[in-house]
């Protein structure tokens, strides 16, 4: 298909579902999801699932789950979300977004039940509850030997939650989303805790004191068991490498060295280490306690990319696209920034929503930056520039924040920001604030 050039059953099915109750408004019950997938005759019961959640870090471990599990020639299916360019990279099937004809396709196959559900029911069905109705009936049409399925928000009433997963991954938890979540860490814990359920093994990624309390409680009601990060699987050692680093793991049934991972930061290799221990834990009923062939694991996590995580969309200047949109997730990007480059000026460019913690993400991001562009990106939640500027101006002081109404202009004054004073090679640019400024970013760049 001519790129620029778009199906219009795929155009005309991505309207109606916009059209829907956004992924920011929330009614916290799982009776339209079981409705819809009762009426399509439960196809999340066909295959296995490995389900996904935590604040951070989630994307980026199920990408490398997937590419661990399709390494051992298992067929695998990857929900995740939010999406960058389109939204047929939420549904992946082998490796590769859905066609513009199969969405298309696969809208127009559930729709009469979609629709169905949303008369027997005083809320019509949300978009996102729409998407994972069709990514789960993809799965069970492919058929998928196992899902990799991201949470899109919270965990025990998210929708994605009609799932009994034989493994419940928790990626690092912190606070987010508190309009619909709650504002503690272990108010967020109990929520994302629900995934874990009876019989599963529990994979839990470093967490701090009062969510590793919450999720420990609820696996022990449930009686499933828990794999630690730092205790039953981990890091064991990482070292910097050109256009990513070196990393030596501990999993649950073995060790694995020599691991080649293409992505910067500690928090990276935190995935990769999660991802295995879910993998292992995944594979240990049909394959006994050996752990898995060292070759696979190094082969899988080679070829494992995380569009939009410290992305390097451009060189001379070097410009990177994060989509860091939390403090604690700016927190881990300024930190790999610093571990893996070494600009004499970088100048940022961020663009953040409005019901997120500006102050909070722009934090980390003083001692990091030289300058600051801060702009608006293509959603309607975006926080309006001049808003952005003030709350920028209290954390940088006035002289280092400008100002741009548009992305593209912003990246054209970063860049021009950045060029000025820094000696040859040494000028970045980092665009941050939102996946959906990270998605902006990548389009406006072309990068395929």
């Amino acid at each position: 298909m001519n790129r620029g050039h778009v199906h219009p059953q795929y155009q005309e099915a991505q309207q109606e579902i916009l059209a829907r109750a956004g992924e920011s408004i929330i009614h916290p019950t799982l009776d339209r999801m079981r409705a819809a997938m009762d009426l399509l005759g439960n196809p999340q019961a066909n295959y296995r699932v490995i389900h996904v959640t935590g604040t951070n870090g989630k994307t980026s471990t199920a990408r490398m789950i997937d590419s661990l599990l399709r390494e051992r020639q298992l067929r695998v299916g990857r929900y995740t979300s939010p999406h960058l360019k389109s939204m047929r990279e939420r549904i992946v099937i082998d490796g590769e977004p859905v066609s513009e004809q199969a969405f298309a396709d696969l809208y127009a196959d559930v729709l009469p039940y979609i629709r169905m559900v949303d008369e027997q029911s005083d809320v019509p069905m949300s978009f996102f509850e729409v998407l994972t109705v069709m990514a789960y009936a993809a799965f069970a049409d492919a058929p998928v030997d196992v899902a990799v399925v991201e949470v899109g928000m919270g965990g025990a009433w998210d929708a994605t939650n009609v799932v009994e997963a034989d493994v419940a991954v928790v990626t690092p938890i912190a606070v987010d989303h508190t309009d619909y979540l709650a504002d503690t860490v272990e108010g967020i814990a109990e929520e994302k805790a629900g995934i874990i359920k009876p019989g599963s093994v529990a994979v839990l990624a470093q967490q701090t004191l009062p969510a590793a309390r919450t999720l420990l409680r609820r696996a022990s009601e449930v009686g499933a068991q828990v794999a630690r990060e730092g205790m039953e699987f981990g890091v064991v050692h990482r070292d910097l490498a050109v256009g990513g680093q070196q990393i030596a793991l501990k999993g649950l049934h073995a060790g694995y060295d020599g691991i080649f991972l293409p992505l910067f930061g500690t928090h990276q290799a935190s995935n990769a280490a999660v991802a295995v221990a879910a993998v292992e834990a995944f594979a240990a009923p049909t394959e006994g306690e050996e752990g898995l062939d060292p070759e696979l694991v190094r082969a899988a996590l080679a070829k494992t990319s995380s569009p939009g995580r410290l992305e390097i969309m451009r060189t001379s200047p070097t410009v990177l696209v994060d989509a860091a949109h939390n403090p604690a997730g700016m927190t881990v990007t300024a930190d790999a920034v610093r571990e893996a480059f070494t600009f004499d000026r970088l100048v940022g460019v961020v663009a953040i929503l409005a019901d997120k913690d500006a102050e909070g993400i722009l934090e980390p991001l003083e001692p990091l930056l030289d300058e600051i562009v801060v702009t608006a990106n293509s959603s309607p939640r975006a926080l309006p520039p001049e808003q952005l500027r003030e709350i920028a101006e209290d954390v940088f002081g006035p002289d280092r924040v400008h100002l741009a109404a548009r992305l593209d202009d912003a990246i054209e004054l970063a860049v021009t920001l950045a060029e000025r004073d820094a000696e040859f090679g040494g000028a970045g640019v980092l665009v941050t604030g939102s996946v959906v400024t990270a998605g902006d970013a990548a389009h406006l760049m072309k990068k395929e």
